[in-house]
């Protein structure tokens, strides 16, 4: 299989991952030459959690950025840019020196050499990180960074329809008529706004109604009175 054949797969394997239940993490190490993968939460939108890891050295890294609130998961998020640290070692403790040391003491995270975190985002709503490790010091190539861009946009909605699909948000603050129909404007104005299907702007409407704590019909009502705009607002 060509390396364009093995994305076009890892894509598709995303795209349907939440139907059929598989993982967020492989189709990231099916095409990038990394060691291990892990998919987290970081934002409000499901708190802090890891929702998938392909190998204990993926799990301690999360576990290790979370109990100390740096590394490259974080800067991920907050820059909202890829992370890309080939050798570890040198960039570290100059970036990270809470995390790089631990890293570097602990046993099982003896083997890691590179480090990169793609982050995980819709529209305003960050959701959290890609994270990927390597054995070796190796460099990923443009192309490489392109791809792992783009399929972590992919991931970031699987992620919010996992986290969805455990804690339900379908409140629409009551059965009223108006209401619906208010949620049905809101979506239509979301769905302008980021160029989305119907079904993505009625998820991003949903996930942002649950990480703020309120009805989807809150939500909805300070959309259509323009106090929200999902392309600009960057409240999360």
């Amino acid at each position: 299989m060509s390396a364009r054949q093995a994305f076009s797969k890892a894509r598709s394997d995303l795209l349907y991952a939440h139907e059929r239940n598989t993982s967020l993490c492989a189709p990231f190490l099916s095409v990038l030459p990394v060691s291990g993968a892990s998919v987290s939460v970081l934002a409000g939108v499901g708190g802090q959690s890891t929702v998938c890891s392909s190998d204990p050295t993926a799990a301690r890294l999360d576990e290790l950025q979370f109990d100390l609130g740096e590394g490259p998961c974080w800067d991920a998020l907050s820059t909202r840019v890829p992370v890309l640290h080939p050798d570890l070692h040198a960039d570290g403790p100059g970036i990270w020196p809470l995390f790089a040391n631990a890293v570097h003491e602990n046993a099982a995270t003896g083997d890691v050499r590179a480090l990169y975190a793609f982050p995980l985002f819709v529209g305003s709503l960050g959701i959290g990180a890609v994270d990927l490790y390597a054995s070796s010091h190796i460099p990923l190539e443009a192309e490489q960074i392109t791809d792992a861009t783009e399929l972590a946009s992919l991931a970031s909605w699987q992620v919010l329809r996992r986290i969805l699909a455990d804690n339900a948000t379908d409140d629409l603050g009551g059965p009223s008529i108006n209401n619906r129909r208010e949620v049905h404007q809101a979506t239509g104005m979301v769905l302008a706004q980021l160029g989305i299907s119907a079904a993505d702007a009625a998820l991003l409407l949903r996930a942002h109604a649950y990480s703020s704590g309120r009805s989807v019909a809150e939500v909805a009502n300070d959309i259509v009175e323009r106090r929200l705009d999902f392309a600009t607002d960057g409240s999360l």
